[in-house]
């Protein structure tokens, strides 16, 4: 790539680290180099279609993220066989779609469904708190 010997590896664990983000003129060799989109080594715009792509192919990688058909229609899926990648996958994903379903069930506004996915976890987080405070409470009222 044309650096000097003594500082090319410390520059490219830069860059494998994102300590260090090479220009585009650089990306694109390394991308040649390694016979890949430049898309596959810089950090994904999601706002265009092409850096959606490589979000998705990135959670496949790190995720276990699948694509596949069912019933005819392209789904997403998370693959068992990640085992913890896949529980908490799942875990965040089912919070999700509950607040998806309470949305289309009119249980609360979009803006209380907004509000949720813009604070995710806190949002998460509190109402798993307001949900123990309960318990407890009633724990305490069933023991008097």
């Amino acid at each position: 790539m044309g650096f000097p010997e003594r500082s090319a590896d410390v520059r490219m664990a830069q860059y494998e680290t994102g300590s260090r983000t090479p220009k585009a003129d650089l990306t694109r060799a390394l991308a040649n180099a390694f016979e890949v989109s430049p898309n596959a080594l810089t950090i994904p715009d999601i706002d265009t279609d092409i850096g959606l792509m490589h979000t998705l192919f990135a959670l496949e990688d790190l995720r276990g993220l699948t694509i596949g058909k069912l019933d005819g229609e392209i789904c997403l899926r998370l693959d068992k066989s990640r085992g913890i990648t896949y529980l908490s996958m799942f875990e965040m994903l089912s919070a999700w779609e509950e607040q998806a379903e309470k949305l289309k069930a009119g249980e609360i506004t979009k803006e209380d469904y907004d509000r949720w996915r813009y604070t995710y976890p806190e949002m998460k987080a509190q109402q798993t708190r307001d949900r123990l405070d309960a318990l407890r409470t009633a724990a305490k009222d069933t023991e008097a």
